[in-house]
């Protein structure tokens, strides 16, 4: 379950460009979550990162959290 609900705060990132600025402004793990449940999804910190399959593309993510959940 919590993948699936990671999945679909990222997709409803992609279609809503309010959500996308304020995703792209997270630098911390932490404020994505607070960002998440802000928008009515409870993300699970543990599977956000790796070896899950990432949810997030590098475009969605600041820098740092795209070195962090991407290891890009």
């Amino acid at each position: 379950m919590a993948i699936k609900t990671i999945k679909a705060f990222s997709d409803r990132a992609k279609s809503d460009s309010e959500l996308k600025a304020k995703l792209l402004a997270c630098v911390k793990v932490r404020e994505l979550i607070s960002l998440g449940k802000a928008y009515g999804f409870d993300l699970d910190e543990v599977a956000l990162y790796l070896p899950n399959e990432p949810q997030f593309t590098a475009d969605q993510l600041s820098e740092k959290l795209a070195k962090a959940l991407l290891r890009a």
